[in-house]
């Protein structure tokens, strides 16, 4: 499996917007790819008319969205009539046809017992530097939340580069905690709005700016 950490795969693929060369598509960009188990599903055509409508807050933070799906090009291209249709919003990135599934074994997708595409519905966070920074896998019967998404998003910029975490249910602007490895003396210096020691292992700062 991809883990987090590791660089993600390249590729080559087709998709609704030309051939696509994955880690150049990317650049310097974040990205976001994920996976739907078919086209013409209920579930996935609010998924990709939600996204389309939230692409300006990941074009805000730098980040790339493309979705796959283990059908053809021209079903895609139906789809997305639909999709504008049913949900006010035309499809605005690539859609990856991965009719071979050439993707989502790269990705490792599909588990190895199963009897179909449908338990393709995955999430991949990737970094400017190729690396998987974050990976979820849904059912087939529960449609993602984006805006968690685009939260953890801003967890994930922010923490690559301060030395914060982020707490349970944090949103961004909120209080941060300062990682372990960083002494109260070094602090002082990298949080210079103070911070707030609860136990010497967790002690909070509001939100820097790195």
């Amino acid at each position: 499996m991809v883990h987090i950490g590791d660089t993600v795969p390249d590729f080559t693929q087709s998709s609704t917007e030309g051939t696509i060369q994955f880690h150049d598509w990317l650049g310097d960009s974040w990205g976001m790819l994920f996976s739907h188990p078919k086209d013409f599903t209920p579930v996935c055509t609010t998924e990709l008319g939600t996204v389309a409508r939230l692409k300006p807050e990941f074009d805000k933070r730098n980040c790339k969205v493309i979705g796959l799906s283990c059908d053809s090009l021209e079903d895609h291209h139906a789809w997305m009539g639909d999709i504008e249709e049913t949900q006010g919003n035309a499809v605005n990135f690539p859609m990856l046809a991965d009719d071979d599934r050439k993707v989502a074994n790269l990705y490792e997708m599909i588990p190895p017992n199963a009897p179909n595409t449908m338990t393709v519905r995955s999430v991949f966070m990737i970094g400017p530097d190729k690396k998987l920074k974050l990976s979820l896998t849904y059912p087939a019967s529960t449609g993602r939340n984006f805006d968690e998404l685009l939260r953890v998003l801003d967890s994930l910029q922010l923490t690559s580069n301060c030395k914060v975490a982020t707490p349970a249910d944090w949103k961004n602007g909120e209080d941060c905690i300062i990682i372990p490895s960083v002494s109260d003396e070094e602090a002082k210096t990298l949080f210079p709005k103070g911070f707030t020691t609860i136990k010497p292992y967790l002690r909070t700062t509001p939100q820097p700016s790195c």
